[in-house]
């Protein structure tokens, strides 16, 4: 994977995450307590979370703050040697710090996160960082738990 791609994915993601962050601020706050049913399975529904990811934990913001800001600060400094493993490893690395930085700018900036992706089948209303955070952190798994395997002629694939 070219060096240039996982910066370019965390810029992406966070930026997303910002964007759609700035419109539900201005759009859905206004609204909150109440949904806007977009299929019958998915809502916009304005929240304020102060807890973790999908609201777990709730009314622990300075905790997730140091919390967060340590994760990023472990996930940088073992960076080459995750990115070792192959492209999957390198992106899920990049989501889950893209996440991560988004979901730290909300706590810094307005004291929690702010969410609105809610769908009927699923138990709390989460945002882009947050799925970020999830699909990434399963391809970094996959893709450290699919160890490069030496191959004729010395190359790992």
């Amino acid at each position: 994977m070219n060096k240039l791609v996982p910066p370019a994915i965390v810029l992406a993601l966070f930026l997303a995450d910002r964007l759609s962050k700035a419109w539900a601020l201005s759009s859905l706050k206004a609204l909150y307590g109440r949904s806007i049913e977009v299929l019958p399975v998915f809502s916009l529904t304005y929240a304020e979370n102060t807890g973790v990811a999908f609201g777990m934990f709730q009314d622990s913001n300075l905790f997730f703050l140091v919390f967060s800001t340590a994760l990023v600060g472990v996930l940088l400094y073992m960076r080459r040697r995750i990115e070792k493993h192959g492209w999957l490893a390198a992106a899920g690395l990049a989501l889950v710090l893209g996440g991560a930085l988004g979901n730290l700018y909300d706590r810094i900036a307005y004291g929690y996160v702010v969410d609105f992706f809610d769908f009927s089948f699923f138990p709390a209303v989460f945002n882009v960082a947050d799925s970020g955070i999830t699909v990434g952190a399963v391809m970094l798994a996959l893709g450290v738990k699919d160890e490069k395997k030496p191959v004729a002629g010395g190359e790992k694939t």
